[in-house]
């Protein structure tokens, strides 16, 4: 919803997207035929599609009053793999979208930069933090109210933009960010070419 007030939604999710049958068609060559690194792959057609649509000109957009229901993984083990094959969709496809930003709002590029360095940011901060206290057997005050207070920030902002105080829970995710994902989105970036 950000990104779509700013004229573009960057990827638009499988199971919620529409897409005009003439637009769809002039882009399935492509689609069908989604490679990375010479070798076909099989994930992130979403976020792909998108930005194929994006760069032959069509518009994205998001529609509040359209209802949609997909399938949410429902293991720990289901969720990460869907989170691996996202990671690796976000960073293959951030790249294929470089050339399309410059013609969009500058948010968007703003937003799009934020997805990768931000991680990078919350992964640099993690790995000093351990670096500290395996060095100087110190706790990492400093990262820790750093990344404590941009998490409550962050939530905050969510629950009054929401007017619901239950995006305060939030937060929580900050501990599955760290101590898993982190981990999952280094691997998939260092394995891109898996599909």
């Amino acid at each position: 919803a950000a990104q779509a007030r700013f004229g573009a939604v960057m990827c638009c999710c499988g199971p919620c997207a529409m897409y005009r049958r003439s637009a769809m068609l002039s882009l399935l060559d492509q689609y069908e035929t989604q490679l990375y690194r010479g070798k076909p792959s099989d994930f992130g057609e979403d976020r792909h599609l998108t930005i194929l649509m994006l760069s032959a000109g069509f518009r994205t957009e998001y529609v509040p009053s359209a209802i949609a229901a997909t399938v949410v993984p429902d293991t720990m083990g289901v969720y990460l793999r869907q989170q691996l094959r996202w990671a690796r969709s976000t960073f293959r496809d951030t790249l294929l979208a470089l050339p399309v930003l410059p013609g969009l709002d500058r948010y968007l590029t703003l937003d799009a930069i934020g997805q990768n360095v931000g991680l990078l940011l919350l992964a640099l901060s993690v790995v000093t933090g351990i670096g500290q206290l395996a060095l100087t057997a110190t706790v990492p005050w400093w990262t820790i109210l750093v990344i404590g207070s941009m998490t409550l920030v962050r939530c905050s902002v969510a629950a009054f933009r929401a007017r619901e105080l239950r995006f305060l829970s939030f937060a929580l995710h900050t501990l599955v960010n760290i101590f898993l994902l982190i981990p999952l989105k280094a691997y998939a970036l260092c394995t891109l070419s898996n599909s």
